[in-house]
This record gives C-alpha cells, structure tokens and sequence, in this order.
C-alpha cells in the first residue's frame, strides 16, 4: 500500500511561488486546517537565518574595503569606496525594516573581523600581522557611516 502525500505537501516541492500563494489564501481565508504548518514554520525560521547571513556577509565585505583601503593607499578605488557604501545601505535598510537585528550585528562585529582579517590577507599579500588583532573602527559612528574611510 503505497501512501499519498497531501497536495500542500507536493505542492511545496513541486512549485515553490503557487505554494506560497495558497498558503496566504488559507491564511487570508482563516482555513488553518488545510495550511502546511511544518513547511511554514520552517519558511519563517529560515527567513531570520537569511537576514542574519545577510547582516554578517555585508559587514565582511565593508570591514574588508576599510582594510584595503586603510593598508594598500596606493592601490584605492572608487570601487572600494562605492561597494562600502552599498553595503552599508544594505545593512541600514535591514535594520530599518527589523530594529531587532541591531544587537545581533553588534554581536557578531569580532568574527565578522576575523572572517575579513582572512580575506584583507588573501586579496593584499600583506601578512596578517599587518592588520589589528582586533577591530579599529566603530560600528556605528565610522563602519556605518558613509563619510568614513580611514587614513
């Protein structure tokens, strides 16, 4: 006897956009009985996982480019500088829309460090004693803020 999955539960697999689009009819409908809670459930915990990963790959690319910009002076770009201000726009448009995720990006500033100190050392030759142990710049009155490049 061969079991039949539940069309919500195909439907996830099989056409991600038409899943999404009936889940919020049911949900629009109040029809909580035929909603694919486990699928959903893990949709919404998998958001706040991509907004954090987010948070974290945008900060490693702005800590990079004040790294390269503050040790290599004579090989800075106006490239450098627009891809940190980008980045920085990411990250304050994230915490616009989630305030919440202020604490987090505070947390995660020492590995964020860590991970662009690998990557400053990759992209420069420099040796990795070149650059602090620890992170030099401010979250957030010089990392986020558009004006500062470091000298």
């Amino acid at each position: 006897m061969t079991l039949v999955k539940p069309h919500h539960l195909t439907l996830y697999n099989t056409d991600y956009l038409q899943w999404i689009e009936s889940t919020l009819e049911k949900l629009q409908n109040q029809d909580y009985k035929h909603i694919d809670w486990e699928n959903l459930v893990e949709e919404i915990r998998d958001m706040g996982k991509s907004e954090r990963r987010s948070l974290e790959s945008n900060l490693i690319v702005i800590l990079l480019h004040l790294l390269k910009w503050q040790y290599q002076p004579e090989r800075r770009s106006g490239s450098w500088e627009s891809s940190a201000i980008e980045h920085r726009r990411r990250i304050k448009k994230s915490l616009q829309e989630s305030p919440s995720l202020k604490p987090y990006l505070t947390s995660i500033l020492p590995e964020c460090y860590a991970e662009s100190l690998k990557q400053a050392k990759a992209e420069t030759g420099l040796p990795i004693a070149t650059f602090p142990a620890e992170c030099p710049y401010d979250l957030f009155t010089e990392i986020m803020n558009d004006e500062f490049l470091p000298v």
